[in-house]
């Protein structure tokens, strides 16, 4: 994200019909536009969009869990619109959204892939991503998920 007419920034409620536009094109079972609005409300400071001239380009919903023990950051939906997608921009809202759950203390990060989307175990990898765990049946079409954390050095 280079150029200055890109940047992140925390997503609004008006921010809703493009990342569903988004959310649609990029998953086989898209979040609702409630679901979508109920996660801003539930997480309103880890929920970002990379904006490319003024136009919504890609979003990351992003909870925090605590379990008494740990703090997690939770990558609950990434997506990057097809037109810029290899760009950085997926990069930049993993990012900064780990800054943001890292102000709340969290440890590490964690999120559920597919495991058939490959491009997107690549891509986690390669930002510093480990596979951890499997889960037989995770989506709505049975298929299994695998569960990539990636701890913080503090």
């Amino acid at each position: 994200m280079e150029n200055r007419s890109q940047y992140i920034r925390k997503m609004k409620l008006s921010d809703i019909p493009a990342v569903q536009a988004i959310e649609q094109k990029s998953f086989p079972d898209p979040w609702s536009r409630e679901t979508l609005e109920e996660a801003l409300v539930q997480f309103p400071t880890t929920n970002f969009i990379a904006e490319l001239n003024g136009r919504v380009a890609g979003f990351i919903i992003c909870g925090i869990e605590d379990t008494g023990e740990e703090i997690y950051g939770h990558i609950c939906s990434l997506a990057v619109g097809s037109e810029h997608r290899s760009n950085g921009v997926g990069k930049a809202l993993v990012q900064r959204a780990e800054y943001q759950v890292m102000l709340s203390g969290a440890t590490a990060m964690q999120l559920e892939v597919r495991v058939s989307n490959l491009s997107a175990q690549k891509f986690y990898q390669k930002i510093g991503y480990e596979p951890v765990l499997h889960f037989a049946g995770y989506y709505a079409n049975t298929e299994d998920a695998i569960v990539m954390m990636r701890w913080f050095r503090y």
